[in-house]
């Protein structure tokens, strides 16, 4: 009896597998037209055959700790807070991109990397999950990795910006002007786009098929030779520039603090050189809390990607702490820069499409 028990369980398992497989393969290629997926399938299952497993499976564990094991609730409370973040940070991140982009005030080097940052931040609140086969898989692996590592060579290039301007403030005007800032984020996106594409291809991510354990699967996988590269190049020489530079600018500012201190007799040119000083010291302190946000989020999750003891749902964990972190630079600004709250007050007032609104002193909110 319990063997014949046995025997049914596992037809309907397996007639429930086949189900499921029917009904994808019937859909698609019902949309054939449109796509390549499935003629994809259909080369997977002709090549694994019965031992093709499909990673929709695996959708309901990849959530946090088993969610397929909790009451429908709690997975759409969860589906939907990771949707609302997902616009949350868009939406913010687009609130930059139009401040700077619109007024010309904004129009400074410091700002044009701030541009840079959210632009980076904006598209990874736009990224979504993969499932379009091994070509797609590539350039999602490209996408992805091609915004982490612009995100930090954006902040290696804030570190070096507010270096100059604190340590350097009369080499500053002619070093980082507009042209030179806006060639250095060219380069910056250009040289970590050579970078990826190279990383993606010589770790074969166009050819899949042999690497992944279930249709539909898009894993990063390297080489160790690569492990170690990556390692260096994307993590370890630019968060050491980064604590570098800002080790040496509040060094810088503790010293000329006190030099202002020590000289404060009520001349009027010393009363600017204390304001601008100030001025400095804040924008500092502004970027710098952005940049330690971000090496916390990012931090942890290198060093237990290292190690394969740690969890998936750890790794999972940190991982949304990354996403977190896009829409928090936004927020940041709100709290320090005067002019990020101006401009959002004319941008959500549509006072942007008045004539003449990009000439707008944005730090006096007038025309």
């Amino acid at each position: 009896m319990q063997n014949n028990t046995r025997r049914l369980k596992q037809n309907l398992d397996g007639l429930g597998f086949m189900t499921d497989m029917l009904l994808i393969i019937v859909n698609h290629l019902f949309d054939a037209y449109k796509n390549k997926f499935s003629s994809d399938l259909l080369y997977y299952i002709l090549k694994k055959g019965i031992n093709l497993r499909l990673c929709i499976h695996h959708i309901k564990k990849w959530a946090v700790d088993g969610l397929g094991k909790r009451s429908s609730f709690e997975r759409n409370i969860t589906y939907m807070f990771v949707l609302l973040l997902s616009a949350f940070t868009v939406f913010l991140n687009l609130l930059v991109i139009i401040s700077i982009s619109h007024f010309k005030k904004l129009h400074t080097p410091s700002n044009l990397i701030i541009l840079s940052l959210a632009v980076d931040d904006m598209l990874v609140g736009i990224f979504t999950c993969w499932y379009f086969g091994d070509t797609y898989c590539g350039l999602f692996v490209i996408i992805v990795r091609l915004l982490h590592i612009t995100s930090l060579s954006n902040l290696v290039l804030i570190a070096v910006d507010r270096y100059m301007a604190v340590c350097h403030p009369l080499l500053y005007p002619q070093k980082m002007t507009t042209t030179k800032t806006l060639i250095s984020i060219c380069l910056c996106w250009c040289c970590c786009s050579v970078y990826i594409i190279w990383f993606v291809i010589s770790n074969g991510y166009f050819n899949m098929s042999d690497k992944i354990l279930c249709y539909g699967q898009c894993i990063v996988l390297m080489t160790p030779a690569w492990r170690f590269i990556d390692l260096i190049v994307t993590f370890l020489f630019p968060c050491t520039v980064i604590i570098t530079a800002y080790l040496r600018i509040f060094y810088v500012v503790q010293r000329q603090v006190r030099v202002i201190n020590s000289q404060m007799n009520g001349i009027k040119s010393v009363m600017d050189i204390s304001v601008r000083r100030k001025t400095e010291s804040k924008a500092a302190l502004t970027l710098g809390i952005i940049v330690t946000a971000y090496l916390l989020c990012w931090i942890p999750f290198f060093i237990c990607s290292l190690t394969k003891t740690v969890s998936s749902t750890t790794l999972t964990f940190l991982a949304w702490a990354i996403y977190v972190n896009s829409g928090l630079n936004p927020i940041v600004y709100a709290l320090f820069y005067h002019w990020f709250k101006i401009s959002v007050k004319n941008i959500l007032a549509l006072r942007i499409f008045q004539p003449a609104s990009s000439l707008m002193d944005i730090f006096t909110d007038r025309l």
